[in-house]
């Protein structure tokens, strides 16, 4: 049995600090192992070769606004297989890249086999059986496949296998309306195929706030169908483009058939413990097989970690690189540092764009209650730079507590949403949360940045605000 100073279990975020411990520790030998390609879930099959395609979706809607300013504009044609080898070459570089550095590092030897557990602190690993008194679990995580009748049988596409393709679709049945539908949904759409989303909740991308989901809907449904409230119930074969989607709406009964060349599975994610039996380390998981872990990221067993993905918390690669930090801090450097997960922002790079940080108005209502809170709001359409795109009612959504102005959450539906939200993002991370930095620094004019402080100065309560989303018809109104 071979014995190591540390095992690493994902070549992700898992490897942020690693090498920073090998230095200060000459004598430190590492198992670093990957069952996948190295560099982990986001490089090689998730936010960096998707966003690498959303980009030109991107090009592609901005071209087609081009007749709104006089502008006669057209494309010619779209060279789909041209569009994914771009990306599949720039992400097999970056691997190759990584792969090379891992097998040739000193004091680290990479496996690439899947590990599992056999008993605490010790794993097997290919043919190999190694243990170590510190371990880092950063096993990612998978789509998750609902079980749907004859989805298994008929064959279908996930965020995966999508980014394998060198022919487009000419139809895309998309089960599931969160994140990840919305994305593909408009990269194919803007690629040529005729798409449609099936999503079992009633808001379309229900982890959004609701009135920026019914606008995501309303402005999306322009080159996609949306059908939200359908459950699949049943795939199967047809005769005249390929697959058949039956889906029946979760409230009515009424059943809806969409016919497709192609289906994409995109509702939601998975844990990867399965493969790792960490019920033979001593490791909990919860009833979903989300790796347990306190608030220092340590699981049920001493000295070992679990981060990124594995522990279930916000599969997002920036918080797995905030939670590595925070592991460095604990493994290496002894301390007791806690995780912090107060003001997550996360984006959907959709068109239009979303992006959030902080709490939800629901969950600011259940922690502060109704009374103790004031709304910001502004929409872009109503700043100069907005006029100068032609916006409509794409919007900014802020949500402070009312006695100390303090600010709680942010929500923006608009183009850059994703870089507007970086004005708010460093000042969640002070102390006092404070609104006035925005408020009284001066903002280049025109710019979008103006709608970021509009939405600050425009506060108002509660029921205010819905009057207006009822009037703008992005919420209906109370019966």
């Amino acid at each position: 049995m071979k014995e190591y100073d540390l095992i690493v279990i994902g070549t992700g975020s898992g490897m942020n600090y690693v090498s920073a411990m090998m230095d200060a520790d000459p004598e430190m030998k590492v198992a670093l192992i990957d069952k996948d390609e190295p560099g982990g879930i986001c490089l090689t099959r998730g936010c960096v070769p998707s966003k690498m395609l959303l980009y030109p979706a991107e090009l592609v809607r901005d071209i087609g606004k081009t007749g709104d300013f006089g502008i006669k504009a057209s494309i010619g044609s779209i060279d789909f297989k041209a569009v994914m080898n771009r990306m599949r070459s720039s992400i097999s570089r970056d691997i190759e890249s990584i792969r090379h550095s891992y097998t040739h590092l000193h004091r680290m030897d990479f496996y690439n086999e899947v590990a599992e557990f056999v008993s605490p602190y010790t794993m097997k690993v290919g043919e190999e059986t190694i243990s170590a008194k510190m371990i880092f679990l950063c096993t990612g995580s998978k789509p998750a496949i609902p079980p749907v009748k004859g989805l298994d049988e008929i064959g279908f596409l996930t965020s995966d296998e999508v980014l394998e393709l060198t022919e487009l679709p000419s139809s895309l049945a998309i089960i599931g309306g969160g994140y990840i539908a919305a994305e593909y949904g408009h990269f194919f759409s803007a690629m040529g195929s005729k798409v449609t989303v099936i999503g079992r909740n009633t808001q379309f991308i229900p982890e959004e706030e609701p009135e920026v989901s019914t606008l995501a809907k309303k402005m999306m449904s322009e080159y996609m169908e949306i059908l939200t409230g359908y459950e699949v119930v049943e795939v199967r074969s047809s005769l005249s483009e390929g697959k058949t989607v039956i889906a029946k709406h979760r409230q009515t009964g009424e059943e809806k058939e969409v016919t497709a060349t192609d289906i994409l599975v995109a509702t939601g994610r998975s844990p990867n413990t399965d493969i790792l039996k960490p019920e033979l380390g001593g490791i909990e998981t919860d009833k979903h097989g989300w790796i347990k872990v306190n608030e220092h990221l340590e699981t049920s067993m001493k000295n070992i970690w679990a981060f990124g993905d594995a522990n279930g918390k916000y599969l997002f690669k920036h918080v797995a690189n905030h939670e590595s930090s925070v592991v460095y801090y604990n493994a290496a450097l002894k301390k007791k540092a806690k995780v912090d997960y107060h003001a997550v922002p996360h984006a959907v790079f959709s068109y239009p764009e979303i992006a959030s940080v902080g709490m939800t108005e629901k969950q600011v209502i259940d922690t502060y209650g109704e009374g103790n809170m004031v709304i910001g709001f502004y929409r872009f359409q109503e700043t100069a730079k907005g006029i100068a795109m032609s916006l409509g009612d794409e919007f900014v959504k802020v949500i402070l507590d009312s006695k100390a102005q303090k600010i709680l959450g942010a929500h923006i539906i608009g183009p850059q949403a994703s870089v507007l939200i970086h004005q708010i993002i460093p000042l969640m991370y002070t102390e006092s949360q404070d609104i006035h930095p925005i408020m009284y620094a001066m903002d280049i004019h025109p710019s979008l940045s103006e709608v970021i402080k509009r939405a600050f100065y425009s506060r108002m309560p509660a029921n205010e605000y819905h009057m207006i989303m009822q009037a703008y018809g992005l919420e209906e109104a109370e019966q």
